[in-house]
């Protein structure tokens, strides 16, 4: 069965070290035996929007393309790229074997949040909405639907790339750390592969993304299976200062699993009472 390498990294405004940080774990990724390595939101930078570059011109981009190509390893991994009206797209890109994009879904649901004691972000106020939903698309691991982030708190884009045959739905993130603490972040991720029988795969950044320490992420990248058990998962954002960011974890991916999971437990749905999702 073909092996999925989860990569967590702690991004910031320095793009050379974001690079190197995200090389170090296509490298352990490919040594590993791996057929596809899935990289966190905003691998690129966690900072200002004037460092947004197309992908023909991103430092970051072509050296991961080029790593690509040199050890052999897909790549599912966040991104910015510029939007009109001076806004910035948030979006996930697939590069092949070749280091080739063949692939790209932007985000759909801004994280736009005031909570009181807790993180205040408006992404809608630099980041530009997606407007489709990119369709499951095949890797060396199963068929691919992704998604990013906040859109996990949405079920609905999930169970429609579950109706258009994903075998894996995606969530690459820069969680904060008071939701995922509260929870939220593995309850809704189980919640996910549970109710659409599919495998989940979140790469998330993890620790404090800037100097105030104002911007912190949850970590606890994990792959949860599709009866909802947590098969792969890596360290959290505790406190401590991150020097050695960069980690993986590696499992196998079951596509039969998955097809033994939907039909020992069909979900019919009564679309003659609700809508289908499709």
């Amino acid at each position: 069965m073909p092996l999925a390498a989860i990569g967590q990294i702690r991004s910031s405004a320095n793009i050379p070290h974001n690079l190197t940080q995200a090389q170090t774990l296509i490298q352990r990724a490919s040594h590993a035996g791996a057929s596809a390595l899935f990289l966190p939101e905003a691998s690129d930078y966690i900072g200002p929007s004037s460092l947004c570059k197309s992908v023909e011109t991103s430092e970051f981009v072509m050296g991961l393309r080029q790593s690509a190509q040199k050890y052999k390893i897909p790549i599912h991994v966040g991104i910015h790229e510029p939007a009109s009206a001076g806004k910035v797209k948030n979006t996930l890109i697939w590069i092949d074997e070749k280091g080739e994009i063949t692939q790209r879904y932007q985000k759909l649901h801004l994280f736009d949040v005031d909570i009181e004691n807790g993180p205040k972000l408006k992404e809608s106020d630099t980041v530009e909405r997606g407007k489709d939903l990119l369709d499951p698309f095949d890797t060396p691991v199963g068929k691919v639907g992704s998604l990013i982030c906040f859109d996990v708190r949405f079920p609905e884009p999930a169970l429609a790339l579950r109706s258009r045959g994903a075998h894996i739905i995606t969530y690459p993130s820069a969680f904060t750390t008071p939701t995922g603490k509260a929870g939220h972040w593995e309850m809704l991720l189980r919640a996910r592969a549970i109710e659409t029988q599919s495998y989940v795969v979140a790469a998330a950044q993890v620790g404090v993304h800037d100097e105030e320490g104002k911007r912190r992420s949850y970590g606890h990248s994990m792959i949860v299976d599709p009866w909802g058990k947590v098969v792969a998962e890596l360290r959290g954002d505790d406190g401590e200062k991150w020097e050695d960011e960069c980690e993986i974890a590696v499992t196998e991916i079951d596509t039969e699993y998955v097809g033994k999971i939907r039909r020992e437990v069909p979900l019919i749905r009564r679309t003659d009472v609700y809508p289908e999702i499709a």
